[in-house]
């Protein structure tokens, strides 16, 4: 974990204990690294509600809720599974905010449409959602993964302080 990723994870984990907030994380191509960032954090017990890795898209659908009309029509690596992925995560959980990734982290399954290092990321909570494509240079899987790990933790310190 970079300094950076660290320091957004104690300012959320700070945020939120502030506000008696809590969150909730579904995660494919970072693989759990959000969830470890805040809990690394003493005191996350306070804000971390509930975490999942959802790698594959029957954990997607069976725990999430992502329609399978959406896994169909737009894949795994779209916003609006994205989407749909953060509402399910607050659904599941009641927590107040959530955040998701998926994507693609390589080395293969690169299209045109979405290389290698191509990450959708939502943060969410019970009113609106915020969701984004990135392509983040291919450095290598762990490089992207902890790319994608940075943006979503600053996408949801962005949210909490709305």
């Amino acid at each position: 974990m970079n300094d950076n990723v660290r320091k957004l994870a104690e300012k959320i984990v700070e945020e939120c204990s502030a506000r008696g907030l809590r969150v909730s994380t579904a995660e494919s191509c970072t693989g759990g690294l959000i969830s470890a960032a805040i809990t690394s954090v003493p005191g996350s017990s306070a804000v971390i509600e509930f975490g999942v890795c959802s790698y594959s898209n029957r954990i997607k659908h069976k725990t999430l809720g992502v329609s399978e009309k959406t896994l169909e029509q737009f894949t795994e690596y779209s916003e609006q599974c994205a989407e749909e992925m953060a509402r399910g995560a607050l659904t599941v959980s009641g927590a107040d905010l959530a955040v998701s990734t998926t994507g693609i982290a390589g080395p293969d399954g690169g299209t045109d449409e979405n290389p290698v290092g191509t990450v959708y990321i939502c943060v969410c909570d019970r009113f609106s959602a915020d969701c984004e494509k990135f392509t983040f240079e291919n450095k290598g899987r762990d490089h992207i993964r902890i790319a994608a790990t940075e943006q979503a933790l600053a996408m949801l310190l962005k949210k909490i302080q709305k």
